[in-house]
């Protein structure tokens, strides 16, 4: 019975949102939702459905709940080092302008650390940053943050590219300025293509193997040959080349041709 509330509630979410939970890991999904669900006081999915279909604020939490949003500026900042010292100086040899795409970005941490790099690389590029949840992204559009976000970025940047408010820190339009943010299911929407650089980390471990090896083939057509794939720290990719990529570095992966 109560495996059958929650298919039906996996059906109404697709059918109304267009995103498939069923691609997700089950367990780690009807944990956390249904931890949600009783928060609220519902018992039943089907209940819960019906209350986040009339209500805003409950379908932006339950999203936010289903994408878990933690990000902060140079997440593992060994890997940001290798992006600029190694991966961007050899892009930028082959264009001019290097497209990049953010993809599931979250709060914005991550295309904006992107752009602080070009920045100080003096480098050239443009930046597309996606994210399911429209909640992240108006948040990631702000560009508002407190400190435990900044507490990898370099001192500098932040003396240079932040504006400090009472409780938090305001980024500056020089950095927004080559980010557009999009709302983007990358599971059901298809992808642009021609990018230098793809960065998606942290989001492929709440999905099922089949929804990931699909991704890694859209991201491995949506890359330029010689473009890469940028992954997160417990992603990464084992035969890389059954999707025409190649390890460059540790999480960084080349398209092949």
């Amino acid at each position: 019975m109560e495996d059958k509330d929650f298919l039906q509630f996996i059906a109404s979410v697709k059918k109304m949102t267009g995103i498939d939970l069923a691609l997700y890991k089950e367990a780690q999904m009807k944990r956390r939702l249904t931890s949600l669900r009783q928060k609220r006081g519902y018992n039943t999915f089907v209940q819960y459905f019906d209350a986040i279909a009339k209500d805003k604020e409950l379908f932006y939490e339950f999203l936010d709940r289903m994408t878990i949003n933690v990000s902060e500026f140079f997440r593992n900042p060994g890997r940001w080092e290798v992006l600029e010292n190694k991966i961007l100086p050899r892009l930028a040899k082959q264009s001019s302008r290097i497209k990049c795409w953010s993809a599931a970005c979250s709060t914005g941490e991550e295309p904006y650390t992107l752009s602080l790099i070009l920045l100080r690389k003096h480098l050239d590029g443009t930046i597309l940053a996606s994210d399911i949840d429209e909640g992240a992204l108006a948040k990631a559009k702000q560009g508002v943050y407190t400190d435990r976000s900044l507490q990898d970025c370099p001192k500098e940047l932040v003396a240079k590219y932040f504006v400090k408010d009472a409780l938090s820190y305001r980024i500056t339009d020089e950095v927004k300025r080559r980010v557009t943010f999009k709302k983007h299911n990358l599971l059901a929407d298809s992808f642009d293509t021609q990018f230098d650089l793809i960065i998606c980390r942290n989001v492929m471990i709440y999905f099922t193997e089949e929804a990931k090896h699909e991704l890694y083939h859209k991201f491995s057509r949506a890359l330029k040959p010689g473009g890469v794939l940028f992954v997160g720290s417990t992603e990464q990719i084992f035969q890389p080349q059954q999707y025409q990529l190649e390890a460059e570095d540790t999480f960084f992966y080349r398209k092949m041709g």
